[in-house]
């Protein structure tokens, strides 16, 4: 049986990124309105759809996005290879990106990671939708609900690209169906899991 314990060290990388950058834009605004993507995507530069997934608008945005990357990271790092953790993250964060400029206000900026955290919540709902979390450590819930009312409650928060959001879950969602699947058939060969 193949150790189902996965290093958090893309976590972490991931954290120290974001961290990073946070404190540089902080510092040089203009660096984060370089980075950030906006709509009409002509108005920037390509690559912002990527790398506007690296940029934060405050402090609360980046603290509460690295807290759920942390917890919802290092779960999903449990259950998957990490090619497969970085295809969820970097694809849900491009698609929730893309979901912005299909559906989101025009003439409006976008920066943060919740399109890519989003994807591995997605990803988590189908894989163990029934593991008992606490909501922001007081509610006791089952995870599916748990991103679900994270999902619900952005959506109607002014000033949260919640088109990233929706495009980050659907991607996590689709994901993890295959790999759901996948797990099962794994099991029902050999009488383990292997992700």
């Amino acid at each position: 049986m193949r150790n189902r314990y996965r290093s958090s060290t893309l976590v972490w990388i991931l954290l120290a990124i974001n961290v990073a950058l946070f404190i540089a834009t902080a510092a040089r605004p203009d660096i984060g309105n370089y980075l950030a993507m906006t709509k009409p995507i002509t108005d920037s530069h390509y690559w912002t759809i990527l790398s506007a997934m690296f940029v934060h608008a405050s402090f609360v945005h980046i603290f509460f996005n690295m807290l759920n990357l942390y917890f919802l990271g290092t779960f999903c790092l449990q259950l998957v290879e990490r090619k497969w953790f970085l295809l969820i993250y970097f694809i849900g964060g491009i698609v929730g990106n893309l979901m912005f400029l299909a559906i989101g206000p025009m003439f409006s900026a976008a920066v943060g990671a919740s399109g890519a955290i989003f994807a591995l919540g997605g990803l988590l709902a189908v894989m163990r939708p029934k593991l008992r979390i606490l909501f922001y450590f007081f509610i006791p819930m089952p995870l599916w609900l748990g991103i679900t009312i994270a999902f619900v409650l952005t959506a109607f928060v002014a000033g949260i690209a919640w088109q990233a959001h929706l495009g980050g879950i659907i991607v996590g969602l689709i994901v993890g169906f295959i790999l759901r699947r996948r797990e099962r058939q794994s099991y029902q060969q050999s009488g383990y899991y292997h992700w």
